[in-house]
């Protein structure tokens, strides 16, 4: 793969019902590798059974209740990310992740660069991402984001996500 990539290399394609397994082989890849020293082993497994399994994926989809889109380079799955509409101008930026491998080449911007494309009347774009989680919060700024508010969300079994809010009012 090329060291930086161009907007023509990259696929953005709305994920589809048959799409189900690539997502979630994804997440866990991406999970596995990134979250366990950050939140713990156990953490991740509940975590990845409570959003990633068949059946929530799916429904998602089938639903609409979150858009997911698949990021493919060179017709090779490299990331994905979930929005949720939460009205005519702003989502909420559910899931965005990129393979390992595959970062710093200039892929989640452009993804991110081709979302905006895809919701043009959005103004607001809010998302959640873990404290300790500064690659990820490192980038969020690069793309215009600010932290809005630190929160803590119970998310059962104890477990709780430590995250900050952080918001991008999109210029066009």
């Amino acid at each position: 793969m090329v060291s930086k990539l161009s907007s023509q290399e990259i696929q953005f394609l709305k994920a589809r019902a048959e799409d189900v397994d690539s997502i979630i082989e994804l997440a866990k890849s991406i999970w596995w590798k990134h979250y366990p020293e950050i939140i713990g082993e156990a953490q991740v497994e509940f975590m990845l059974n409570k959003m990633y399994s068949h059946e929530v994926v799916k429904s998602h989809i089938t639903n609409q209740t979150q858009l997911f889109y698949l990021i493919k380079v060179e017709g090779e799955n490299c990331g994905f990310l979930a929005v949720e509409e939460t009205s005519e101008t702003e989502l909420f930026l559910q899931k965005f992740y990129i393979l390992q491998n595959t970062q710093n080449k200039g892929l989640g911007t452009l993804a991110f660069k081709k979302l905006i494309q895809q919701y043009p009347l959005v103004e607001t774009i809010r998302l959640q991402v873990n404290r300790q989680n500064i690659k990820p919060i490192n980038f969020y700024f690069k793309l215009g984001f600010t932290i809005e508010k630190s929160a803590d969300f119970d998310i059962g079994d104890g477990y709780f996500m430590n995250d900050f809010v952080m918001v991008n009012h999109i210029k066009k």
